[in-house]
């Protein structure tokens, strides 16, 4: 790969600022001042350093995040910070997307990857991939049979919509965890409302069989490897 391409993909500057760069020699190759920004190198084994800071370079990325509240599932918001925002380097590098968003009050499991394949496996309806909740209520669930049989609720555009069957399992009087199998627009908030509840705190806590890791605090986050993301993905 030339070496202006690799800077340019990892977000150094356009391809002019990185010629100048090289041209003022902020960037070496394997210790090696650079003199050619179109240098050909090697990203998985090449020492290339920016300003003496190390340039990481990684074809997939797979990250686990614990979404804090207050936090938007984007990569850009003009009002509140957002989970991509809180990446920092070298992940504030890469283009990732986000894997089944959350609402902004509700905290737990995100995944982030540059990987399209990875992306659409897992948000894909067709895949029917089941998200865990914790839920706390408002009231006593009481009785949540129509949950497991399906409920209508409203969608993102405010249409109507069926609900597949929901696994509950009580924790407590007021708490329970929930699996779907969809991502609708405040979903589990929706289907609580359709049996006369509320919910008054969530948190995300697996996608399929990938668990969110206890050691991680709201909005922080570590890398996975792929083996570890098929646990989603089946």
């Amino acid at each position: 790969m030339r070496l202006d391409k690799l800077l340019g993909n990892l977000k150094y500057g356009s391809r002019s600022d990185i010629k100048d760069a090289v041209k003022a020699g902020r960037v070496t190759v394997d210790g090696i001042i650079a003199s050619d920004p179109g240098l050909d190198v090697n990203p998985e084994t090449s020492a290339v350093a920016f300003d003496d800071t190390p340039v990481i370079y990684k074809k997939w990325v797979y990250l686990m995040m614990n979404k804090p509240q207050g936090v938007v599932s984007a990569n850009e918001d003009a009002v509140h910070p957002t989970a991509v925002g809180l990446l920092k380097h070298p992940y504030d590098r890469f283009d990732v997307s986000i894997c089944g968003r959350l609402d902004l009050d509700t905290e737990g499991l995100l995944v982030l990857t540059n990987d399209g394949d990875v992306l659409h496996r897992i948000i894909s309806p067709k895949a029917e991939v089941f998200k865990t909740y914790e839920v706390e209520l408002k009231h006593p669930l009481g009785d949540y049979s129509r949950l497991e049989r399906g409920v209508q609720i409203r969608d993102g555009k405010e249409q109507p919509f069926v609900t597949l069957p929901a696994q509950v399992e009580p924790t407590g009087e007021r708490t329970c965890l929930i699996r779907i199998r969809e991502g609708k627009f405040h979903q589990v908030k929706r289907m609580f409302e359709a049996i006369g509840n509320e919910v008054v705190q969530l948190r995300r806590t697996a996608i399929g069989g990938l668990v969110l890791d206890p050691a991680l605090a709201p909005g922080t986050y570590r890398e996975m490897s792929y083996q570890e993301v098929l646990r989603a993905i089946g």
